[in-house]
């Protein structure tokens, strides 16, 4: 039996919710250990880079396995990977900072992984403006042009996190990270140089018909 095409949305929705319900029975059961903003800080980031890469990831996916209707699901997992972002940029501020502007333009300024992680953030931004079907008719083709800045995120994101844990000599995670998206660009590229391919195969083709001709 198909299912419907909402009704997939439905579910990856709901699992996409998860995280973010296991953050609210922790916290309403003291259960965010002896440091809760870090707790926080940490998961919302984490789920912020999963959904970044598992939105990444749906291209890939559906042209390898011909699933088409994986591709309704790309824009709902990006605008989950900004809201993620967003609360993670909301501890950052809130419960980090207690909005001192300054403290935290200091510590944008002389943190590296909080400049990578700031930078994500504001074009994420931006990407989540200009996600609405208006927007698409609005800016036409440059809205692919733009829209191709999630993979400059993606590799600000493991910067983020790499730079973070090589404070704390621990790289193991942010590597799994990494080699994700050296993947998922490598696919990407060689995407590409395929249709690169392909376009100059047809217009030589094109050409040595009209010189028959």
């Amino acid at each position: 039996m198909r299912l419907p095409t909402s009704s997939i949305k439905a579910v990856v929705f709901v699992a996409a919710l998860l995280p973010l319900v296991r953050l609210l029975v922790l916290g309403l059961t003291n259960q965010l250990g002896a440091n809760p903003v870090e707790f926080v800080t940490r998961s919302t980031g984490t789920w912020t880079l999963v959904m970044l890469l598992v939105t990444l990831a749906v291209t890939p996916l559906r042209v390898l396995s011909g699933w088409n209707r994986l591709a309704v699901l790309r824009r709902m997992l990006g605008l989950f990977a900004f809201f993620y972002a967003t609360l993670h940029f909301t501890t950052f501020v809130w419960f980090e900072h207690w909005f001192d502007l300054a403290e935290m333009l200091s510590d944008v300024i002389k943190r590296p992984f909080v400049t990578a992680g700031m930078a994500a953030y504001l074009l994420m931004s931006a990407l989540a403006a200009t996600s609405t079907n208006a927007m698409i008719r609005r800016l036409g083709r440059r809205w692919q042009t733009l829209h191709r800045l999630v993979y400059v995120i993606a590799v600000l994101g493991v910067l983020h996190f790499w730079w973070l844990k090589a404070g704390k000599n621990d790289l193991a995670e942010p590597r799994i990270y990494a080699l994700v998206v050296v993947a998922l660009l490598g696919f990407r590229l060689v995407q590409y140089v395929r249709r690169r391919r392909a376009r100059a195969r047809l217009q030589a083709s094109g050409g040595s018909r009209r010189s028959s001709a």
